[in-house]
């Protein structure tokens, strides 16, 4: 692969990037702090110094104006990319959305409306050259209205919806759109937020969602576990989903 990853500078996208170049693909990292990519740059270095260097430019979710000319940096660093995994996000508690509506419009934003605005930059590249792949983290959160994560998940089932559009649309392009359903992952992201028996890691979903892509999967749940504590979710009676605080 020659990846592109928005948010490659923690959490999971820092795995994913880690995982991709200690198997030989070539890597470039999108984000939004300078300092950070230039760590991230220098980690990737120093575990594979034969490998071609990963190249950085700045992206921010919150400033779209700009998604064209990131891609742009890119697509000249790795001589046209043909996969985007795209693992920036915004997260916050339902309480403090609640408390904030400001924040709350700037995470429902960057969450949904400029994530599809820069898929959609994405897709017509892709789309130009053949095909390739996209791959967009959303969350288990998206996938039925639930008390505890109302405006977060409200913002993941839109982008999922988008995404499942988007792979019906062009599936006979050869653009391989993958949803990635994320649960509880121990990140900074969910730092101070007490994790079920079952939360994963970043390297977990990083192996998970690399496996996907190269399978050309639709969609993942990661950890795998998730997919079926959602199956139950998404049948329970209304009646029931409004007793519980899960």
């Amino acid at each position: 692969m020659k990846a592109v990853i928005l948010g490659g500078t923690n959490g999971i996208g820092r795995a994913i990037a880690r995982h991709l170049a200690e198997r030989g693909d070539a890597v470039f990292l999108l984000g939004r702090d300078a300092d950070e990519l230039e760590r991230s740059a220098a980690d990737l270095k120093a575990r594979h110094p034969k490998q071609r260097p990963a190249g950085t430019a700045l992206c921010d979710l919150e400033a779209p104006e700009g998604f064209a000319a990131a891609l742009d940096a890119a697509d000249a660093g790795l001589d046209r990319f043909d996969t985007v995994i795209v693992t920036a996000a915004m997260f916050a508690t339902q309480d403090r959305l609640e408390a904030d509506i400001a924040f709350t419009q700037r995470l429902l934003t960057v969450n949904f409306a400029n994530t599809v605005v820069f898929c959609e930059h994405v897709k017509k590249r892709l789309l130009a050259r053949g095909g390739g792949r996209l791959a967009v983290f959303s969350s288990v959160a998206g996938d039925r209205g639930r008390k505890p994560v109302a405006l977060y998940g409200a913002s993941k089932a839109g982008l999922s919806a988008y995404l499942e559009a988007l792979d019906h649309k062009h599936h006979a392009d050869k653009l391989a759109v993958l949803c990635v359903k994320p649960g509880f992952v121990k990140t900074g992201m969910t730092a101070g937020l007490k994790p079920p028996p079952f939360a994963g890691e970043p390297e977990g979903v990083a192996r998970d969602v690399v496996r996907a892509l190269d399978r050309r999967k639709p969609m993942l749940y990661t950890p795998s576990m998730w997919q079926l504590v959602m199956a139950v979710i998404k049948r329970l009676p209304r009646f029931v989903m409004r007793k519980i605080g899960f």
